[in-house]
């Protein structure tokens, strides 16, 4: 093999790499042990993690919902767990059901005609409806809520810079934490290629003007982005119900498990108008039928847009999907139904609200900071101690507290991002607030 590589020894595999950055000592690699050696030893060191008393309350973005048996059974099967899509992608005919039917549902939920076979996650959604607006109107800035996501926003910087498009923020309401319409009309011209809201937004609270803001984006010829949490449509109207052109979001809550952070699932779709259709990110999974109509079919419909398709003539950046998470939240969706998703929804708002109660009866906090309807996030302010002990303190006693955002909003305060959802028990919140109290007295 070296002689058809052209080298004569394996050193120079790796002469590339700088010298002084060679590891030259031998490596002290333990064994060899047997299988059960092995076991034990790896036994010892998982040993030695600890785990939380409970379900971590951080906000922000990965949600600790739960996971129905038979979503991990359906995913877990070999036909989907070990398939990838080919690039003669009709020969998998299962995986090309499960994502139509993914797409059926996500259409479904968020109030619009196609949804594409999904995206990386939610920021890479918001990057490419950015730059899918660009490429539709010609407009260049797209105008967002300050109060964002600062994840989400430096990934569209990242994807909006390279083609001369600008980002605007756009003012709150200091009281209730809604976007400003007032500044909002003061920025909107004729350069606005779209207007970008998060719903319910990144600091939990719900827009309840999320019509009007859609009314002023279509006023201007812009387009109107909504980014989504799924678990909450079970309850809050779909974006398309109320004007928007474009809806993203987060399905990692779909029957995904954390995972530590990852993978997760950008979720995509637009209205049915063709101009649209072949400006959207990713593939499209289409259903035929032969010609003599007797049996059906799912085909890749479109992905010529994608950069190992079209090279640079590409639109996208976007050259796959996430297939298994995309049908964990098909499985996960069809498994609760409309009315499961409401009544998931009913319970996540009980626990959430009753947190904020508990957590508001401290001396020295208060949640939320903003007096609007949250859903299953919601920020806490501390009024005496810095939030960065505060949370040292609770992991001290096991607990994961809320995401500090004193670096992300410093005009917020020592405040943080807590999240509560159904895997939230009344004990869990009652223990929360028991070493909240604790950590503000100490």
């Amino acid at each position: 093999m070296m002689e058809r590589m052209g080298i004569r020894s394996i050193d120079e595999l790796y002469s590339d790499i700088p010298e002084e950055l060679r590891f030259k000592d031998e490596l002290r690699i333990p064994g060899p042990h047997s299988e059960e050696e092995v076991r034990r030893m790896v036994t010892a060191l998982l040993e030695r993690n600890w785990r939380f008393r409970c379900p971590p309350f951080l906000g922000g973005g990965v949600y600790p919902h739960y996971v129905p048996a038979a979503v991990d059974e359906i995913v877990g099967r070999a036909e989907f767990l070990t398939s990838y899509t080919p690039y003669q992608p009709e020969v998998s005919q299962g995986m090309l059901q499960a994502i139509f039917e993914y797409q059926s549902l996500i259409c479904e939920l968020v109030g619009l005609d196609v949804a594409c076979a999904s995206l990386y996650d939610w920021s890479s959604a918001l990057g490419e409806a950015a730059r899918m607006a660009n490429r539709l109107n010609h407009r260049s800035t797209i105008l967002v809520p300050y109060l964002m996501s600062p994840r989400r926003l430096a990934v569209l910087k990242t994807y909006t810079e390279p083609v001369g498009m600008k980002v605007r923020g756009v003012d709150y309401d200091r009281e209730t934490g809604l976007l400003d319409l007032d500044d909002l009309t003061v920025k909107v011209n004729g350069r606005v290629a779209a207007i970008y809201l998060e719903n319910p937004s990144y600091l939990g609270f719900v827009e309840e003007e999320a019509e009007a803001v859609g009314e002023i984006a279509h006023e201007s010829g812009a387009l109107f982005i909504v980014g989504v949490d799924p678990i909450s449509l079970g309850l809050l109207k779909a974006p398309g119900d109320y004007g928007a052109d474009i809806v993203i979001g987060e399905g990692q809550p779909l029957g995904n498990h954390m995972n530590y952070g990852g993978p997760l699932l950008g979720i995509f779709a637009c209205r049915d108008d063709p101009q649209m259709i072949r400006q959207i990110p990713g593939r499209l999974i289409g259903m035929t039928e032969t010609l003599d109509g007797s049996r059906r079919g799912y085909v890749m419909a479109l992905q010529a847009r994608e950069q190992h398709i079209r090279r640079e003539k590409a639109t996208s950046n976007i050259c796959t999907n996430e297939a298994l998470c995309a049908l964990a939240g098909a499985a996960y969706l069809s498994l609760l139904g409309p009315t499961g998703l409401r009544e998931l929804c009913e319970v996540v708002v009980s626990r959430a609200r009753y947190a904020m109660r508990r957590i508001c009866e401290l001396p020295g906090a208060r949640a939320p900071i903003f007096s609007s309807f949250h859903f299953k996030e919601f920020t806490v302010s501390l009024l005496n101690k810095p939030v960065n002990e505060v949370h040292k303190r609770l992991l001290e006693r096991g607990i994961h507290g809320g995401k500090p955002l004193v670096e992300e909003f410093p005009e917020l305060g020592e405040a943080a991002l807590y999240c509560v959802t159904e895997m939230h028990t009344k004990e869990d919140i009652d223990l929360l607030v028991s070493a909240l109290g604790e950590a503000l007295e100490g």
